[in-house]
C-alpha cells in the first residue's frame, strides 16, 4: 500500500507541474513566418494567434490568393512551433512518456 501512496503523490505533483506549465505557455509566444518573413504570425503556447504582421510588399491587389496563402502558411507555422514547444516542455515533466489527452 505504501507504493500506491507514493505513486498517487507523484501523480499529484506531476499534475500541479503540468497545470503551472499550461499557465506559463499561455504567456510564451513563438513566431511563424512565410514568404521569407513577409508575413509573421505570433502564436501563444496555447495556440492563440496574438498578432499578424504583413509586409507592404506582400500586398498585391492583383494577387490576393498569394497573400492568403502566405497568411495561412505563417499561422500554421506558428501553431506547429507552439505545439512543438508545448510537447518539449511537457516531455520534461512526464519524462518523455506520452500521456493521452495532453498533447
Amino acid at each position: 500500500m505504501k507504493g500506491m501512496n507514493e505513486l498517487v503523490r507523484q501523480a499529484q505533483v506531476m499534475q500541479k507541474k503540468m497545470a503551472k506549465l499550461q499557465e506559463d505557455l499561455q504567456e510564451r509566444t513563438v513566431e511563424g513566418t512565410a514568404g521569407g518573413g513577409m508575413v509573421v504570425a505570433v502564436v501563444s503556447g496555447s495556440n492563440e494567434l496574438k498578432s499578424l504582421a504583413i509586409d507592404k510588399t506582400a500586398v498585391d491587389p492583383n494577387d490576393v490568393e498569394m497573400l492568403q496563402d502566405l497568411v495561412l502558411s505563417a499561422v500554421n507555422d506558428g501553431i506547429k512551433k507552439a505545439k512543438a514547444m508545448m510537447e518539449a516542455e511537457m516531455g520534461q515533466i512526464t519524462g518523455g512518456i506520452k500521456v493521452p489527452g495532453l498533447f
